[in-house]
């Protein structure tokens, strides 16, 4: 993303730590994308939910990068990439596995850092097999203005 439209913002007594995450992130330009909740499921799904929909793998790795892959597909649609991320909550069922997450989130973003909120919930409402739910927010940069062709006046 362009410097100019978004830029994170630190504290003067900042602590020069590894952190996967930006406290502050300061937006002058660009078209908002607010995504739904996404999880390691088909992100197009029935409703009401089938099973055979939900076989999801155990492991907390495995469904962030199947959560990650539909996460690029889903900005890529509106025409963003995950370095447009500016917000992220993430809902996980067991808090003990985030450090699992946070290490296929650093695969995906680099050093991109968006401003993240983690909370511990004992369910999702998508199915009991989802581990996580990510939900964000980007920043996709203004399409060009087409200029108009002049036409001649006779």
């Amino acid at each position: 993303m362009a410097r100019e439209i978004v830029r994170a913002v630190h504290h003067p007594d900042k602590r020069h730590v590894e952190m996967p995450y930006a406290p502050a992130l300061l937006v002058r330009g660009g078209q908002l994308l607010f995504l739904s909740g996404l999880t390691a499921a088909p992100v197009y799904h029935s409703h009401p939910h089938r099973e055979e929909e939900f076989d999801l793998p155990p492991r907390m790795r495995e469904q962030a990068v199947l959560l990650m892959e539909n996460l690029r597909t889903t900005l890529a649609a509106a025409g963003c990439t995950l370095a447009d991320v500016v917000s992220a909550t993430r809902y996980l069922t067991d808090v003990a596995e985030q450090d699992d997450l946070n290490a296929v989130w650093a695969s995906y973003l680099g050093a991109h850092r968006p401003t993240t909120t983690t909370v511990e919930v004992s369910r999702l409402a998508t199915h009991a097999n989802c581990k996580i739910e990510i939900s964000v927010i980007a920043i996709c940069p203004r399409p060009a203005k087409r200029r108009r062709k002049a036409t001649r006046r006779k």
